[in-house]
């Protein structure tokens, strides 16, 4: 319903302009891009603390969710719910560049004021990405990362092992399409593009977002990704950095549902805000 209400509205001329004009798209949905999934819907009151959000879905879905960006502006946070190209629509890094260009449209609205980033999965792993990328700290104040995918190529990897989950099989499907190319048969310029997506590979200490982490014991995409990401920045001098594990086998947005996990999201988030 979504998605065919915004096709409209582009038919309509709701669109970002050649002059980079913003224009609204739906009531409170912006485009920040000429792509139909370069959207952001906007939840909060003005001035409150910016939060971009980013969806999980195996860099491959959409996923709604309205329902935690509601639940995180009526805890006092002006609320980004944001949209990226899919590995369908783009190869990476097409998804970095959505994800900085969403960043660039959020300081036209809370201008002065460094967003926080959320992020599921897939999602965990772009939130990572602009937390690390460069100078991650000078981009956002700090990122949250419910079962995020630091390490695509470790994801391939166990996707291909025997007695694989079904999603861990599917995330090295998805991971494959991403990049455009599998990282055992092809040359350096595919290595480098795995190379690229994992979040250890931009690890720079203190020019780094502090982080929270959050995987449960059962999870299909393993704590190791963050771990591996922790070790590595603490290595470089980050100490805010906290990687938690939670009992069951919940994965990404599913975490939020969690009492623990809830209370725990936006305390950080509101220690960092």
């Amino acid at each position: 319903m979504r998605r065919t209400f915004l096709s409209l509205a582009a038919a309509l001329g709701f669109l970002l302009t050649s002059s980079g004009t913003v224009v609204e798209a739906a009531p409170g949905t912006f485009r920040y891009g000429d792509h139909e999934r370069q959207t952001i819907t906007v939840y909060g009151d003005p001035g409150a603390p910016p939060l971009l959000i980013l969806h999980g879905g195996y860099w491959a879905q959409d996923a709604d969710w309205s329902r935690t960006a509601r639940w995180l502006a009526r805890e006092g946070f002006r609320v980004y719910e944001t949209d990226y190209r899919l590995n369908t629509d783009a190869h990476w890094p097409a998804q970095r560049d959505d994800v900085r260009a969403a960043l660039r449209w959020v300081a036209t609205d809370s201008p002065g004021r460094r967003p926080l980033v959320l992020g599921s999965s897939a999602g965990g792993q772009l939130a990572l990405d602009a937390g690390t990328y460069g100078a991650g700290r000078d981009l956002v104040r700090g990122v949250v990362a419910l079962s995020p995918v630091a390490s695509p190529y470790r994801a391939w990897v166990d996707g291909g092992r025997p007695g694989a989950a079904p999603q861990q099989r599917r995330l090295r499907r998805e991971a494959q399409r991403l990049v455009g190319c599998a990282p055992d048969h092809t040359g350096p310029r595919c290595w480098a593009r795995w190379t690229d997506l994992t979040a250890r590979t931009h690890a720079s200490g203190t020019d780094d977002a502090p982080m929270l982490l959050i995987h449960s014991q059962r999870d299909f995409v393993p704590v190791a990704h963050s771990t591996e990401l922790a070790d590595a920045e603490r290595g470089l001098g980050q100490r805010d950095v906290t990687v938690r594990v939670v009992a069951g086998a919940g994965h990404g947005g599913g975490l939020v549902g969690e009492a623990e996990v809830k209370g725990a999201v936006v305390g950080w988030l509101r220690e960092h805000r």
